[in-house]
């Protein structure tokens, strides 16, 4: 099963300061044929206004995972975490046993645009913890790199979950594969850009739902550069 989630069927909020679609059901947008996808409960596109953003808010048992496409985002957390993650970099938060936290646009004159994941973990009331990274973009170009995994071994985000998340930014007729079987669903989001799925245009805001398939997927980039996520996911 291939399906794909056209960017412009998501839902939307916009309000003064926050402009942000929504791939899955989420706050005053509620669709029951787009409830989440496996583990993965939410991928909000937002983006936020100078000086604006998501004050203190709490979370409980959710592993939080936020890319940031351009400009940047200002973290705090009940933890003592601080920092800002600019854009090409990731964090993550587990919310485990409860966490407050804000993430704000510390920038006076330019929006900042990211996605915030959410994926429900397979073991409630962790320590909360928080972890930030910055993947090369060197490394990324045209090749699959997995960002996020159940093993810190494996990637340099661990998830409290049986899944993975891979990145590729994907330049003009480049192509990169991943091979899917039936033990696995795949979810693959297109963060920017725009690129082909075995010959099947795909852009900004488009994600692919793959279930109960055998096959290798093949990606080609058709702007100069896309930043294409993959996520690896229980059946």
């Amino acid at each position: 099963m291939f399906a794909i989630r056209a960017s412009g069927d998501r839902g939307h909020t916009q309000t003064p300061w926050l402009n942000s679609r929504h791939t899955f059901s989420f706050g005053s947008y509620y669709d029951p044929r787009y409830l989440g996808f496996s583990d993965l409960r939410v991928i909000n596109d937002d983006v936020v206004a100078p000086a604006e953003g998501f004050g203190t808010h709490p979370h409980k048992n959710m592993e939080i995972v936020t890319v940031v496409l351009d400009g940047e985002l200002e973290h705090r957390d009940s933890m003592g975490s601080r920092g800002v993650i600019k854009a090409g970099e990731i964090q993550k938060m587990s919310a485990g046993s409860g966490i407050t936290h804000s993430e704000m646009n510390p920038s006076l004159s330019k929006p900042v645009h990211f996605l915030q994941i959410w994926i429900e973990p397979n073991i409630d009331d962790v320590k909360p913890e928080y972890m930030q990274t910055a993947p090369s973009p060197q490394e990324l170009k045209s090749r699959l790199v997995r960002i996020a995994s159940p093993k810190s071994t494996d990637s340099p985000i661990t998830l409290h979950q049986n899944a993975e998340i891979y990145q590729t930014l994907l330049e003009q007729d480049k192509t990169v594969s991943f091979d899917i079987t039936p033990a696995h669903k795949v979810w693959i989001h297109v963060a920017t850009g725009a690129v082909s799925l075995d010959g099947h245009p795909l852009i900004a805001g488009d994600g692919v739902a793959v279930a109960d398939e055998t096959a290798e997927i093949r990606l080609r980039g058709i702007d100069p550069l896309s930043n294409v996520l993959i996520f690896k996911l229980r059946a």
